[in-house]
């Protein structure tokens, strides 16, 4: 037991990612074998596998530390504002290049500020989401850890991929487009520039992610190719973003805050 808890103290960031692929994959032989009807993909893999790896290998001083992360609410109001509004700026822009390339919006009329907001608070307290499943783990946990020895754009771009391919099933078995790996591969960039320009905030990156899954460019509802030349161009919309956080704010970059 002793040698089994020193390899993991040694190894958490390891045994954090093994943990959280694990759980958020763990219907995927049951379902390659046959035995359920549907690959169910669970989003709470990495708040398990943070929770796991912090009472096996720190205790009670890794709760606090952990826990001071997710509720550090104490920044600036730019970056509320930031956290809240670039990920609908992306959409829009992403919009009006894809309406004025001909597409139609049908879905604008739908849209409501009552239903967005409702969208926006579930989505924000539901841990078999996106937002409250990943960004416990992926941004409180496992990113700190990377970058205590690398600098944050290598931590980036390592924690990019690892979130990216996380995401597999879905394109595998529920239908997110194959461009949406590599959207998540860029856009975790911008995660890790607003978690280190908080001060190590999850609880900035939480309402960043809600804010993403609540006002999407599925809410336009572009059909056909329209849908698939707009998430070329949010694509496109989301690497401008990380390249001017580069270009304008490179100290940024280059060492991360203590």
């Amino acid at each position: 037991m002793r040698r089994s808890t020193s390899w993991l103290k040694h190894h958490r960031l390891l045994a954090f990612f093994v943990l959280a692929y694990a759980i958020s994959w763990s219907s995927w032989p049951a379902y390659a074998a046959g035995l359920m009807p549907r690959m169910e993909f669970l989003p709470i893999g990495p708040l398990a596998a943070a929770i796991i790896v912090i009472a096996l290998t720190e205790g009670r001083a890794g709760f606090r530390a952990w826990g001071r992360r997710l509720i550090r609410w104490r920044v600036g109001w730019v970056w509320y504002a930031v956290a809240l509004l670039l990920p609908a700026v992306m959409v829009l822009a992403t919009a009006f290049a894809t309406i004025a390339l001909g597409a139609s919006a049908p879905g604008l009329a739908r849209l409501t500020w009552s239903g967005m907001l409702m969208v926006f608070a579930i989505r924000l307290i539901n841990p078999m989401d996106g937002p409250l499943g990943e960004e416990p783990g992926f941004r409180g946990y496992a990113l700190p850890l990377l970058q205590a020895a690398r600098p944050p754009l290598q931590s980036a771009a390592i924690l990019g991929v690892l979130v990216a391919f996380w995401h597999l099933p879905l394109v595998l078995f529920q239908g997110l487009s194959l461009i949406g790996l590599p959207t998540t591969f860029a856009i975790t960039f911008l995660y890790v520039w607003l978690f280190n320009h908080t001060g190590g905030s999850v609880l900035l990156t939480l309402l960043f992610h809600t804010s993403q899954g609540t006002f999407t460019v599925g809410s336009f509802g572009f059909t056909g190719a329209d849908a698939g030349r707009a998430e070329l161009i949010y694509f496109v919309v989301v690497v401008l973003a990380v390249l001017a956080t580069v270009l304008f704010d490179r100290e940024a970059w280059r060492k991360a805050p203590r």
